[in-house]
């Protein structure tokens, strides 16, 4: 209670300013919406360095149970509200990072929690059910309500999914199967099919691909290791697919200044997918469909032009591939819009449409054709869960009735011009910041420094998370404000100050 005064009237006195953005002056934003600083906090509170004692503690505790190299703290997700992660000393943070992209409405949001406590929805959260076989009686109302409602253009099916990488696993499956089946003709398969499949050979397990970009992060099962291309330590070790490997458009920034030589570029990496395609095809190993990331997350922040991904979408058309657009850490509304292929302008922008993070569930998109053809070819034991769909329901009117995909473009203009700002008053360690609604990044000018500034950002309160070989991104979640934005840039020019 007492936060949420000290909220209110934090937010009523910012009221008084004007928004000041020169450099070395301080950020002042105008107030959010009531219906948010019921549940914030009004900004960090640090007490010990991160991690502190306890999760020390609790981290060689852990540590011999399971391997523990990549926890940073333990949290105390009970006192965590709003855009704050409280961690298990004690220490409130501003989360830009956010389970890395994965909460769409804050910690602890009211509504939420309220639907949580209504004794009508224990049954969906104590029982899971084997959705592929026992689907509970209200399961396509739900589906119709909650994913069904942000189907992307042209899409009416759905498949759910636990995670990110499942989902994109299982959308390679649907892919394979398309693709057979308008190779044989029909979908009945031969005895010859049957029988060599059980022995992992041809032709009942084929040689197909699937065509990645270099930089891609698609997942860290097997299928999807073959098409993830940002970390060694994510492949190391594991026997791999020989699947076709494309360049990802490298733009330069700022962009208005670099408009002849990037569209240079892009043309010389489409040119580079058209022979691929040719290449695998004589090697006896066609490509059935093209996978691709609206904006390369893990592997950078890596952004391409609208015009690119609409030539990438004929090439595959041309082609007789699948085009597989994975939104997993993308979608749900952080760019601006539900989707960030939306920013494409295309009313045919694919053939399957992953998702996870932001949507709560995993799962897939698709269009008709590539609905399996028969019983148990994708499938597993949980396929979902029916309480992550009711959550959804739930976040979605929340972002609908705050409108917070109009917040996300305000927050991110701000949150870019005065990464800009930044850049412009420390060339030597910023440059080629970038990004769509929220969905920003920045990068350093070197790995060490970047990690340096990541970690005084955390213990100066702020969140934050790195990508590629020396980009840090920004992943807020959508109730984050043009007030946080400027949180946030108070502490991070404070950092820069340090560093430098």
């Amino acid at each position: 209670m007492a936060s949420a005064l000290i909220g209110r009237q934090f937010a009523l006195s910012l009221q008084k300013n004007l928004w000041l953005s020169a450099p070395g002056c301080r950020y002042v934003s105008k107030a959010a919406p009531k219906t948010q600083l019921e549940f914030d906090y009004d900004g960090p509170s640090m007490k010990t360095s991160v991690p502190g004692p306890r999760s020390q503690e609790l981290t060689k505790q852990l540590g011999n149970i399971q391997n523990v190299g990549a926890i940073n703290f333990f949290c105390n997700y009970e006192e965590s509200r709003g855009n704050y992660l409280v961690d298990v000393d004690g220490n409130r943070m501003l989360d830009i990072y956010t389970q890395i992209s994965s909460i769409p409405i804050g910690y602890n949001h009211p509504a939420l929690l309220k639907l949580m406590s209504n004794p009508n929805n224990l049954s969906t959260l104590v029982n899971r059910p084997a959705l592929g076989i026992l689907p509970p009686e209200n399961f396509p109302d739900k589906l119709t309500e909650s994913l069904l409602s942000v189907a992307p253009s042209g899409m009416t099916r759905v498949q759910t999914m636990a995670c990110g990488s499942c989902s994109n696993e299982n959308a390679y499956k649907s892919i394979f199967i398309w693709y057979r089946n308008k190779e044989r003709g029909h979908n009945t398969p031969s005895d010859d099919d049957l029988s060599t499949c059980m022995i992992n050979q041809t032709p009942g397990c084929p040689d197909l691909s699937i065509l990645s970009f270099m930089g891609a992060f698609h997942g860290r099962t097997m299928g999807c290791l073959a098409t993830t291309h940002s970390k060694a330590i994510h492949k190391l070790d594991v026997p791999s697919f020989d699947w076709p490997i494309a360049p990802f458009p490298r733009l330069q920034y700022p962009l208005e200044e670099f408009t002849r030589e990037n569209a240079q570029e892009e043309a010389r990496c489409l040119e580079e997918v058209e022979d691929l395609i040719v290449k695998w095809r004589q090697k006896g190993k066609p490509v059935a469909g093209i996978v691709v990331e609206p904006i390369q997350a893990e592997g950078g922040d890596n952004h391409a032009s609208p015009d690119f991904f609409r030539s990438l979408r004929n090439i595959a058309c041309k082609h007789g591939c699948a085009f597989h657009v994975d939104e997993v850490q993308t979608g749900g509304g952080s760019t601006g819009k539900m989707w960030a292929h939306e920013h494409w302008g295309m009313d045919n922008p694919a053939d399957i449409v992953s998702f996870s993070k932001k949507l709560l569930t995993g799962g897939y998109y698709q269009r008709d054709e590539l609905q399996a053809d028969k019983a148990y070819r994708i499938f597993n034991t949980w396929m979902g869960d029916p309480s992550k769909n009711l959550l959804l329901s739930e976040v979605l009117n929340v972002i609908r009735r705050e409108n917070l995909l109009e917040e996300v473009t305000r927050s991110g203009k701000a949150l870019l011009n005065g990464l800009y700002e930044l850049q412009a008053q420390y060339p030597g360690i910023l440059s080629r910041a970038r990004g769509q609604g929220t969905f920003c990044a920045i990068d350093i000018c070197d790995d060490e420094t970047r990690n340096r500034i990541l970690l005084k950002a955390r213990d100066k309160g702020v969140l934050l998370g790195g990508c590629g070989d020396r980009s840090i991104r920004f992943r807020p979640a959508l109730v984050f404000k043009e007030y946080h934005v400027h949180i946030f840039l108070n502490i991070f020019s404070d950092v820069l100050a340090q560093i430098k």
